[in-house]
């Protein structure tokens, strides 16, 4: 189907359907249920940028800005970039060890009820089969559909299929490439590297600061229905529960087509019987159209309506690079704990080896934090806020890019609610056989306590509430690395 055969088609559906191209229209959306029950999902960045392995992902962008480590490490390690550019990594972006089979039997042995993976990432290699970009992982590099193999095995496994796609940015991305004699600028690549936009607004650093603000630099009207034609066949050929965007889509130009793309999904959807979502950053879309994402972050108390946080397993890439640091399982687990309580789900990602594998430190996070949410998972699944989402003195800083270690204690307890119970995760496992929750204040609770259970490996002695708070006697000492969930019963 050409460009303008698509376009047509995208206007008819709109027109045929309930939804329209309006933010009235598209307001009131619910958050899908398999969605909010769920809670916990996995992120995959797997792409040209692991062949590398070196800085982050970003790495097709910043092997191009001059001055960066990245575009000295590329000279040294590969030779000049009119020899040697980001194109000549893709025929070593093998993928011979990638099993979509491994992966989601992993996936699903780490507690996830959803999958991502990033079906195209800001520069510009497409993972799935498209009429729209021969330079994908189908023709290309492992020379097969990645989206569709993991879309099939994700259905295999009852797990719901999502994908991401980072397109838009890739009108600027690798910009850089235009400054200085590269193969950028080489006319038989263009189809790759795409319109690479320079300016001086979009150059090196400067970008940050350009793409947050709505009404700066956008891209051109040919490149933005490109985008949603692309946008389009990825929903309709791999149907995903949710699309997510990166952050660029906020720009001023993109509003018409965030409005025609939400309408379209959301039609089709209606068609298929299904309940979808779109995941978004900053003000891309108004509330209640859509479902907002915090990257690296949290909110700072409970949100009236759903949202999302996505973080990574790796600290210092998305994707693979050698040497990344990696979170422990106990800060993925209370990440989640915390991100849950405020009324959120946690999108967690990791970064697979150029062969396909996932790295020995991710695995061993996934499995852990499944083995937990395995004893634990009453408490986060299908659960929603109690009235008060924490106690203690330790929280997570609030906004983008905000996460960091949390030096939790016993006093630090983090609460959800279902079905007529209360879910006190102890953040850090008390070292002795005692805990006290002080929100379960005689005085000011409003509520008695019929029974406490604690969940997984302990059984519960004795409760008493009184004017101090909720006082639990376990039998034994937890033992615990993670966080220990009570359950109490209320009246």
């Amino acid at each position: 189907m050409t460009q303008n055969e698509y376009l047509k088609m995208i206007d008819e559906v709109i027109q045929n359907g309930p939804y329209s191209d309006t933010w009235a229209s598209l307001s009131g959306r619910k958050t899908p249920d398999w969605y909010y029950g769920g809670k916990f999902g996995i992120f995959i960045h797997w792409g040209i940028y692991s062949v590398p392995a070196y800085g982050n992902e970003w790495y097709s962008r910043n092997m191009y800005v001059r001055g960066t480590k990245e575009y000295q490490h590329h000279i040294e390690t590969y030779g000049n970039h009119k020899e040697f550019g980001y194109k000549d990594f893709i025929p070593m972006f093998k993928g011979e060890r990638f099993d979509s089979a491994a992966w989601v039997d992993l996936f699903e042995k780490s507690g996830a009820k959803f999958v991502m993976p990033v079906a195209e990432h800001h520069d510009g290699f497409a993972m799935y089969d498209t009429e729209f970009n021969r330079w994908n992982a189908k023709n290309m590099g492992p020379k097969q559909d990645v989206v569709g193999a993991l879309k099939a095995e994700c259905e295999k496994k009852g797990l719901v299929f999502c994908a991401s796609t980072h397109r838009a940015e890739h009108y600027f991305f690798m910009n850089g490439g235009r400054t200085f004699d590269s193969d950028v600028n080489d006319q038989a690549y263009q189809d790759f590297y795409g319109p690479a936009f320079y300016d001086e607004k979009l150059d090196g650093n400067a970008v940050h600061l350009t793409t947050e603000s709505i009404d700066t630099i956008g891209p051109d009207e040919a490149y933005l229905k490109d985008w949603l034609c692309r946008t389009c066949e990825l929903i309709d050929k791999y149907r995903p529960k949710i699309v997510y965007f990166d952050w660029w889509v906020q720009n001023r130009a993109f509003k018409p087509y965030l409005k025609k793309l939400a309408a379209y999904y959301y039609n089709r959807a209606d068609e298929w019987d299904e309940e979808v979502t779109i995941d978004y950053k900053h003000n891309a879309y108004p509330p209640e159209t859509a479902t907002y994402d915090v990257e690296r972050g949290a909110l700072d108390g409970i949100s009236p309506v759903p949202w999302q946080t996505d973080t990574a397993i790796g600290n210092t890439s998305w994707g693979y690079i050698e040497n990344n640091d990696f979170k422990t399982a106990y800060d993925i687990i209370t990440t989640l704990i915390d991100v849950v309580s405020k009324n959120g789900m946690l999108l967690l990602n990791v970064g697979p080896k150029p062969d396909g594998t996932i790295t020995d430190e991710e695995t061993d996070v996934l499995l852990k934090t499944g083995a937990w949410l395995a004893a634990n998972g009453e408490g986060i699944y299908e659960t929603s806020p109690w009235r008060i989402y924490r106690e203690g003195l330790h929280k997570a800083d609030s906004g983008m890019f905000s996460e960091g270690k949390i030096a939790y204690d016993e006093k630090d307890f983090r609460f959800t609610y279902k079905k007529g119970a209360v879910y006190a995760f102890q953040m850090k496992a008390p070292t002795g056989e005692t805990a006290t929750i002080e929100s379960f204040h005689s005085d000011r609770c409003g509520c008695g306590v019929k029974n406490v259970t604690v969940l997984g490996d302990g059984i519960v002695k004795d409760f008493m509430m009184d004017g101090k708070g909720l006082h639990i006697t376990l039998d034994k000492k937890s033992g615990s690395e993670f966080p220990v969930c009570y359950k109490i019963e209320l009246e």
